[in-house]
């Protein structure tokens, strides 16, 4: 149960998102509790619930296509793809800024954190690096990737919370603003930055496979969530409120004030040249979140290309075992998606677009995988499942609805332009935001219609769908009884099935 936890953990907490949430103040606390309740804690039971059931490779790709067919699952699977490919211009910028705190003088790092060029550079040089790097192996990527997150996000996120704690008991001055617990909810534009907070707590598809892992799942993962949403809380809100109480709100940057807090807690003690120290850890735990992640949604999209809907010169791996050609293709949309900041007015809007069409899309997967939940509990009400949704029927009601209603309203604020930073024209804003999402959207279903039967390899083994060994479509109800288990005939016959049909429609 607490390894779960810590699983749960490490694979949400980040600090790069802190400054964009310290702009509320004690307002912040709001926004994480609420984004927990409504998205966090609904979203975990849900997708332990699925991982459970269908324990077969995939995740969340077969999660959605034995509900609505692989079309659909094609399309999730590629959404928390493109998502990962968005964010990845975030975190690059925030790791260009992080580098350039490691000069002297402050005013300096400033100006050159500001610079759209030098941002561009610096994030297309280790965007490529860490790939080339990946290249070699999962095991050099992986090697890097853990010494990142542990001197780069673990060890600086203790560092944060520490100096806070002794900074109020010193009785430094607190730039605190004084507000109200509860925002003002008729002003939507002030609200929009904490629908990013959604994104934060994104991961739960990943960690729930997982589940199946413990001694007694329906007991002991409810125990692990509801432990990971406290930490993850009580770290993210005293995180915020340092950087709160260290500069004032007016005078916050998305990217540049967790680093103008370091430099500001430790000037206060006489030791600022350990702010430019932390800099540097910072900017290597940014490398190390980008190796942990370049080869991550590759791996994703094999189960996808193993069970025909990619063409085979996507399929082939090298000596190392890496698939070299979807890095490339992601190395093009990071490079693309990063000339955004050639467009904006500021480095600071080019990173808020990005992190809200980021959103948008990972709650379109996020909306997709409730569908998936709701539709195989009807048509596979059967089906032995290692972990249920606690509460039955209505506990199903309760936890989709709230889930459902949350990933809506924050879908809807991300097109809001947020009135604490300068995005520049609106229209520009929001028109970029809704071409992008449409293209992201549209791109899956564009090559979904365009699969030809040869690419399907006969050698590459995915186990099927239950609906494909059951011959019937994904919408109707399964037959079988709880527990039972195709024989190898009955598998056999679906997966020559389904490469003799793969392509006719016939799915």
């Amino acid at each position: 149960m607490v390894a779960m936890a810590i699983m749960i953990i490490t694979s949400i907490l980040s600090m790069r998102g802190l400054p964009s949430e310290a702009k509320f103040g004690v307002q912040s606390i709001f926004y994480y509790v609420f984004a927990a309740i409504v998205f966090l804690l609904p979203y975990s039971l849900v997708c332990a619930e699925l991982a459970s059931t269908y324990t077969k490779a995939g995740g969340l790709y077969r999660w959605v296509s034995e509900a609505f067919g692989p079309r659909w699952g094609w399309t999730a699977m590629y959404l928390e793809w493109q998502t990962i490919i968005i964010w990845f211009p975030t975190v690059l910028m925030f790791g260009a800024v992080s580098l350039a705190f490691v000069f002297w003088p402050e005013s300096f790092d400033t100006k050159l954190a500001s610079n759209k060029i030098y941002t561009l550079i610096i994030a297309l040089a280790v965007y490529w690096g860490v790939t080339f790097n990946s290249f070699r192996g999962q095991k050099s990527a992986n090697k890097l990737s853990t010494l990142g997150g542990l001197f780069g996000t673990i060890i600086p996120g203790a560092i944060l919370l520490v100096l806070g704690v002794i900074y109020v008991c010193t009785g430094k001055p607190d730039a605190l603003t004084p507000m109200p617990f509860f925002p003002d909810f008729s002003n939507m534009s002030t609200i929009v930055l904490a629908a990013s907070i959604f994104l934060f707590y994104g991961g739960m598809e990943i960690q729930a496979v997982h589940i199946n892992d413990m001694n007694n799942p329906a007991k002991e993962f409810p125990k692990s969530v509801f432990l990971a949403i406290i930490v993850i809380v009580a770290v993210y809100a005293l995180g915020t409120l340092v950087i709160g109480m260290v500069i004032p709100s007016q005078e916050i940057d998305l990217l540049q004030s967790l680093l103008v807090s370091y430099n500001a807690l430790w000037a206060s003690f006489g030791l600022e040249w350990l702010g430019n120290v932390m800099a540097l850890v910072i900017m290597f735990g940014v490398i190390g979140q980008v190796s942990a992640l370049v080869t991550g949604p590759a791996t994703g999209l094999m189960a996808v290309a193993q069970s025909g809907y990619l063409p085979m010169s996507l399929q082939k791996v090298n000596e190392n075992g890496v698939n070299k050609s979807i890095l490339i293709i992601e190395g093009v949309f990071v490079s693309l998606l990063s000339l955004i900041l050639i467009v904006l007015p500021t480095v600071e809007s080019a990173y808020q677009i990005m992190s809200q069409m980021a959103t948008i899309i990972y709650l379109i997967m996020v909306l997709l995988i409730y569908g998936a939940f709701i539709r195989l509990r009807r048509t596979q009400p059967n089906k032995t499942r290692g972990f249920r949704v606690p509460g039955g029927k209505f506990g199903e009601i309760i936890i989709c609805g709230i889930g459902i209603i949350g990933a809506l309203l924050a879908l809807v604020l991300s097109y809001i332009p947020p009135s604490q930073i300068s995005t520049g024209s609106p229209i520009v804003y929001v028109g970029i935001i809704l071409i992008g999402v449409a293209v992201f959207v549209a791109i899956p279903l564009f090559i979904y219609s365009k699969r030809k039967p040869s690419w399907r390899n006969p050698n590459a083994h995915f186990y099927p769908f239950d609906w494909q060994i059951e011959g019937r479509k994904p919408s109707e109800v399964s037959k079988w009884a709880p527990g039972y288990v195709p024989t190898e005939d009955e598998v056999e016959e679906a997966e020559t099935q389904a490469i003799n049909t793969h392509g006719t429609g016939k799915h």
